[in-house]
């Protein structure tokens, strides 16, 4: 569907100067072809990894079903109201992030700066999940999956070692995928099948933003609805696998005394903001290519609850999973205890059984004392409320611990296929908001766009962000991966909204913010989002603010988890001092652009002002 550039009527009376630059602009803006492309651009760059991998391990650390408590209770003190706010700037001032707070004061214009340097760093990074999607799902094909057992050692005379003490899964993750090294410290090479696929990923992403908003408004029809597709696929699955009911069970059973700690009401508001892909400038790149007069109110309430049910949904698929490998786990470890006791104590075949396992046991400690010592050392404890409790999130999740419930299911090929086609397209729909937040300033700028067409611009941003991308494909990459992960956006997103919601309503005006949007939808602002903007989710943010900067410090020297090949498990250790000062460096780079900024312009104001006074 080809954009449409809208042009208003004219009235009889002969606008003003200003009247005519706004017009100029709108009438040369492209828009979205339809609101459902809007709609749907917001829903897939919203709904993204993070509600597959995230809110499933939130809701097993913090209660099951009672975590969704503070999680509604944030979506609608915090989620909707900046959701809202974000889209109403991006319509009403119809620019990117940087041009969009520089028409609300000049001083502002480090907000849209610090916005697209966030979204960089998370560009730089993000794609490489992408690139592991892809590798995995080329490696899908195989029958078995490669993942499913351990390799054989060199003089294949057994499995090989580093496989043996961890499980086959971590291996093909830590070994065949990142060929990972022991510690930050030693970098490694560049793997080449993991940059090949880094290159496929960029390139695809290249090709969905080739034409801006006219390519980007048909991709995501298919990345927002065809995740939504593969859910209901694996619902059904899940539901029908053995063992489904115990996760489902776990997941909805609430711990209500959860409710009384506070880490599960400020991780509930976390996960909102950054579900939400808040303080990006990707919602408000994307609301400025609106129809001024588009209900971006009903939007913001779609998106949000849209984004939060997907969250519900996908753990309920995730727990299915989880309540699978569970049992599969916990079964296959009491026939091991089974044949083990039944070898040793030269047992009849079908005496012992699950149902009567810890009675004998029982009976031969009393009975054989002396024989039992010596098994006991071998018998391993076997629980399903423990192997329920191991809670895993992010990349440990998504390409270990699914990948093990994968390869137990009857045609694995098929699930693994559509698994990661689904993580790829989750996964690509956040990045084509991630890259309209990069490339909506760029583009709205005179001087780049009258040198540069769109096309050049958005391969430059491509080619870059592929290029120092290539870092995390090094042999140490996924512990720089983990640095931009935790460290580049978590602190900076929280000042950039912060800063945005004081901007509207305390510099620009709430009235006179109020009053735009009555001009443009027709429609009064009620108490609702007023009170949100002005008192409550400014306050929430200072909060988190105050939260994760004092846990920085009480952690004091930050940690990060090495894999160790001789013991098959990850160690923690200490980043080294340079590490450190990257972390830095990230932190600062995007929250001092925000005074630096106001700072530059108001020298550039003052020595305006010196220069053009009056000679006595």
């Amino acid at each position: 569907m080809r954009l449409a550039i809208k042009r208003r009527a004219s009235s009889g009376q002969r606008p003003g100067p200003a009247r005519e630059r706004t017009r100029a602009m709108e009438k040369e803006r492209p828009q979205w072809g339809n609101p459902l492309q809007f709609v749907f651009a917001c829903i897939s760059y919203a709904v993204g990894l993070g509600n597959v991998w995230r809110f499933p391990y939130l809701c097993q650390m913090y209660g099951g079903g009672s975590f969704l408590v503070p999680y509604i209770i944030m979506l609608i003190v915090e989620g909707m109201p900046l959701l809202y706010l974000e889209l109403a700037v991006g319509q009403r001032m119809r620019q990117g992030s940087i041009g969009a707070w520089r028409t609300i004061s000049p001083y502002l214009s480090g907000v849209g700066i610090a916005s697209v340097v966030v979204s960089f760093f998370l560009s730089m990074y993000y794609n490489v999940i992408n690139a592991w999607g892809f590798w995995y799902l080329f490696h899908s094909f195989q029958d078995p999956l490669p993942w499913s057992v351990c390799p054989l050692n060199g003089n294949r005379t057994g499995y090989d070692e580093e496989c043996e003490k961890a499980t086959s899964t971590q291996y093909f993750w830590y070994r065949k995928t990142l060929n990972i090294s022991p510690s930050i410290q030693e970098n490694g090479g560049v793997q080449w099948e993991p940059a090949l696929c880094l290159i496929l990923a960029w390139l695809m992403v290249y090709l969905c933003i080739l034409r801006g908003t006219e390519s980007t408004g048909k991709v995501v029809y298919f990345t927002a609805s065809m995740p939504y597709c593969v859910l209901i696929i694996y619902l059904i699955r899940g539901l029908t696998l053995h063992g489904a009911t115990n996760g489902l069970m776990y997941m909805f059973t609430p711990k209500m005394e959860q409710l009384a700690n506070p880490k599960a009401w400020i991780n509930a508001a976390t996960q909102i903001f950054f579900s939400l892909g808040l303080g990006f400038g990707s919602l408000i790149a994307f609301a400025s290519y609106n129809e001024p007069s588009t209900n971006c109110q009903k939007h913001a309430i779609i998106v949000s609850i849209i984004n939060s049910s997907t969250s519900i949904f996908a753990s309920i698929v995730t727990f299915s999973i989880y309540g699978f490998k569970a049992t599969f786990n916990y079964e296959n470890c009491l026939n091991k205890v089974i044949l083990l006791l039944t070898n040793s104590f030269d047992l009849e075949d079908g005496f012992l059984t699950a149902s009567n396992l810890e009675e004998v046991k029982d009976y031969l400690a009393s009975t054989y004392p002396s024989k039992y010592n010596d098994v006991f050392p071998h018998i391993r404890n076997c629980s399903l409320e423990s192997e329920l409790n191991t809670a895993v999130q992010g990349t440990g999740l998504a390409f270990i611990v699914y990948t093990e419930a994968i390869k137990n299911m009857e045609v694995s090929q098929l699930w693994s296929v559509l698994y990661f086609f689904m993580l790829l397209m989750l996964g690509m729909g956040s990045m084509l908001g991630n890259t309209a937040a990069i490339l909506t300033p760029l583009t709205d700028s005179k001087v780049i766009s009258s040198y540069l067409p769109k096309e050049a611009i958005s391969g430059l941003v491509c080619l870059i962000n592929c290029a120092i991308g290539m870092v995390f494909t090094m042999e140490s990459g996924n512990y720089w991966f983990d640095i931009f992960n935790d460290y580049a956006a978590t602190l900076s997103l929280l000042l950039i909204v912060l800063v945005e919601t004081i901007a509207v309503c305390y510099i620009y005006g709430l009235k006179r913010f109020e009053n735009d949007l009555q001009t443009m939808a027709g429609r009064s602002l009620n108490w609702y989002w007023k009170a949100m903007w002005a008192f409550v989710s400014p306050l929430l943010i200072i909060g988190l603010f105050i939260f994760y900067l004092s846990d920085y410090i009480i952690t004091g020297t930050l940690q990060y988890q090495a894999w160790d090949a001789t013991q098959g498990q990850l160690v923690t250790k200490d980043y080294p001092p340079y590490a450190l000062a990257v972390i830095g460096l990230l932190v600062a780079s995007s929250t001092m652009c925000i005074p630096l900024v106001a700072l530059g312009t108001f020298i550039k104001n003052h020595l305006k002002k010196g220069g053009s006074a009056p000679v006595a």
